[in-house]
């Protein structure tokens, strides 16, 4: 596991041990960060569920300007805060060991860019993308990825589904909500 592209190209990344992880494959992540890559310069970021912490790290290294990263194994908080040490990222990130609902739920942040990526087989998705959406700023992004065999989530009230893709047993999802002079012009 690496850092695909950016300012940390290519440094090596560590996920905790055991499957309670499961590190997003590069060519998902690659996918996934190609569709967005313009919209990341300066973005402040939020990687729920962070596991490992590599998908909010490589926004980082794209050009996002700070980000915040959620999950409430330990193992995991001490993986993330590794991670960001050896990408020299620790000055633009905050890392916070909750629950991400509990996050999600009490924060009064938005974010630009929100990153769901929970384990599999739960139903996480359909329960914390509506409230994800309410602290995604305007004109900001939600990544979500899921098991290819699970629906494509239900679009919350405010936002459009951009686009779906499916890399074998995987599948990700984005979701936007558009700025208000864009909405005003429709």
């Amino acid at each position: 596991m690496r850092v695909i592209t950016g300012t940390a190209r290519g440094r090596k990344l560590t996920a905790p041990e055991g499957l309670d992880v499961r590190p997003t494959a590069d060519k998902v992540k690659e996918g996934i960060f190609s569709a967005v890559q313009f919209e990341l310069e300066d973005a402040y970021v939020l990687d729920l569920f962070a596991g490992s912490g590599q998908l909010g790290i490589e926004a980082l290294s794209r050009g996002a300007k700070r980000a915040v990263f959620v999950d409430s194994s330990q193992k995991s908080i001490r993986c993330v805060n590794e991670n960001l040490r050896s990408c020299g990222f620790e000055r633009q990130a905050e890392v916070v060991s909750r629950d991400s609902y509990d996050y999600i739920s009490l924060t009064n942040k938005s974010f630009d860019l929100i990153i769901l990526d929970p384990p599999y087989r739960h139903g996480h998705i359909a329960k914390i993308l509506p409230l994800a959406a309410a602290k995604l700023s305007e004109g900001g992004l939600i990544i979500c990825e899921y098991e290819d065999a699970a629906e494509v989530p239900e679009t919350p009230e405010g936002l459009t589904l951009r686009r779906t893709y499916h890399y074998g047993k995987i599948s990700a999802a984005i979701f936007c909500r558009e700025a208000q002079e864009e909405a005003d012009e429709e």
